[in-house]
C-alpha cells in the first residue's frame, strides 16, 4: 500500500495512492462513513496490524461504489502533498554509509554507524519549494536517500528481526549546506535549516518494497543525473542500522531513519568543479518502488 499526507489549506489528511488515482480517506468519509477509520498517516503507522487491514477493505469497497463521485477520488496532479511522514518523534541520519561516497569525500570507512540527526522543521512535502537560507550558506547540496519507517517499538532488537518493526520506506532529499555543516566536527547545523528534509511522495508498507538493499536510487538536477546507485552499496544495510540504533535507544513508532547518500555529491567534487544549488534547480530523487520526489530551490524569502 503506498501511503500519502495530503494537504488541504494546512489540514492534513490521509490519502491512499492508486495506479489512476488518490483516495481522500476524509473526504470519502463524507460519502461513506465508517466507524474508526484512520484519518491521519501516524495513526496507521503507529497501530498497522489493526488499521492496514482495514484500511486496505475500505478503499476497496469505497472506489467499487464511486461511480459519480469526485469529492475525495483525486486525480495526483490535484493533490497538494505534505511530507508522507508528519510528526516523527526522532529523525535519526546515517552519514558516510555507501562505500563510494565515503570514498568520493576522501573520508575513511566508518567501522560504527556515524549516526546525527535533524528536527521536525526539516520537514516538508513532495513539490514543495525548498528555500534556500542565502543569508548564512552558499554551498547547499542534495543527498538521494532511503528512509526507514519505524512501525513497531524495538530495543536491543536482533539484525534477524529488525526489518521485522519496520512499517515502511520512502524517499528524502537530506539537503545540507556544506559551508555550515563543515565549520564544526558537529554536522547538526548544515544539516536542519527549515525543509532539508522533503519526504515522499509516498509512504510504501514493507510488504510492497521486499529487500530494501536492493533499490536503485537516483538524484537528478534539472534533469541531469548526479547521482545513480543502488542501496545495496550500503555500508551498513538496514536491518544493521536498525538492530543498532535500538542497541543504544527506543526506536518507536513513526520515528524515521535517514540511510545515507550514495557517490555524485556536490561535495565529493574536485574544488572547481562545485556548483552548489541554486534558486530555480528542481531536484528530483527517485527511489525504486517508492516514486520520484521533486523540489524545486527557491531563495528564502524573509
Amino acid at each position: 500500500m503506498k501511503l500519502v499526507t495530503i494537504n488541504r489549506a494546512g489540514e492534513y489528511h490521509l490519502g491512499v495512492k492508486l495506479p489512476a488515482f488518490v483516495v481522500d480517506i476524509v473526504e470519502a468519509l463524507k460519502v461513506f462513513p465508517e466507524e474508526d477509520m484512520p484519518t491521519d498517516i501516524m495513526t496507521v503507522i503507529g497501530h498497522a496490524d489493526r488499521y492496514s487491514p482495514m484500511l486496505e477493505r475500505y478503499i476497496k469497497r469505497v472506489t467499487e461504489c464511486a461511480e459519480g463521485v469526485n469529492t475525495f477520488l483525486l486525480d495526483e496532479a490535484q493533490v497538494t502533498f505534505g511530507p508522507c511522514v508528519t510528526h516523527p518523534g526522532k529523525i535519526i541520519c546515517v552519514g558516510l554509509n555507501y562505500r563510494k561516497h565515503a570514498e568520493e569525500t576522501n573520508a575513511p570507512i566508518p567501522h560504527y554507524p556515524i549516526l546525527f540527526n535533524k528536527f521536525s522543521n526539516t520537514l516538508a512535502g513532495h513539490q514543495a519549494e525548498i528555500p534556500l537560507p542565502s543569508r548564512v550558506s552558499n554551498q547547499v547540496d542534495y543527498e538521494a536517500e532511503l528512509v526507514i519507517v519505524i512501525g513497531k517499538q524495538a530495543k536491543y532488537v536482533a539484525k534477524e528481526q529488525a526489518l521485522d518493526h519496520v512499517f515502511g520506506y520512502c524517499n528524502v532529499n537530506d539537503l545540507s549546506a556544506r559551508d555550515l555543516q563543515m565549520r564544526t566536527h558537529q554536522w547538526l547545523l548544515g544539516k536542519s535549516c527549515d525543509k532539508f528534509s522533503p519526504l515522499g511522495p509516498y509512504l510504501v508498507t514493507a510488504d510492497e518494497v521486499g529487500d530494501p538493499n536492493q533499490l536503485d536510487i537516483k538524484c537528478t538536477v534539472n534533469g541531469e543525473i548526479r547521482q545513480h546507485s543502488h542501496t545495496s552499496d550500503m555500508v551498513f544495510y538496514c536491518d544493521e542500522i536498525v538492530s543498532y540504533i535500538s542497541q543504544h535507544m527506543t526506536l518507536s513508532p513513526g520515528d524515521i531513519i535517514l540511510t545515507g547518500t550514495p557517490e555524485g555529491v556536490v561535495l565529493g567534487k574536485p574544488v572547481d568543479q562545485r556548483v552548489y544549488l541554486k534558486d530555480g534547480d528542481v531536484v528530483t530523487i527517485e527511489i525504486e518502488k517508492l516514486g520520484a520526489l521533486t523540489n524545486r530551490m527557491v531563495d528564502e524569502r524573509v
